[in-house]
């Protein structure tokens, strides 16, 4: 069975402005759960980096998501089978919705896709990968 693994992260609850302008690290994933939130891996280091935009932000540490990295074609052949939801055409590319019947958020890349799913779901989730 495939091992997703809990993500260490930053969340950040703040001004849509703010997270735009912020200056997250280059090296760091920053994927825009909504307009107003921000999930950021590795944690953030400096929470300065929102702060100067937004004095008023939420920025909390976050481990209550699990994930795996999938190559492509292996990500494809998974979300042909158990997702029901068009994925962007572009890449890269940030998509939420129900995969295998578990809500998922996929950051997909040219060659891989990261599959992102609440902790509680994971050991489900790695099962229904192997349907």
């Amino acid at each position: 069975m495939p091992a997703l693994k809990r993500i260490a992260a930053t969340r950040i609850v703040a001004q849509p402005t703010a997270l735009d302008t912020a200056d997250v690290p280059q090296s760091s994933l920053a994927l825009r759960f909504a307009a107003d939130e921000m999930f950021v891996t590795p944690p953030l280091q400096d929470e300065s980096v929102i702060l100067n935009h937004d004095p008023h932000a939420i920025v909390i540490s976050e481990g209550g998501f699990a994930g795996i990295w999938l190559d492509m074609e292996t990500a494809a052949d998974f979300l042909q089978r158990h997702c029901t939801w068009e994925l962007p055409n572009g890449r890269p590319a940030f998509a939420q919705g129900a995969v295998a019947g578990i809500p998922t958020k996929l950051w997909l890349e040219d060659d891989q896709v990261l599959f992102t799913v609440p902790a509680p779901y994971a050991h489900d989730f790695a099962k229904r990968m192997e349907e």
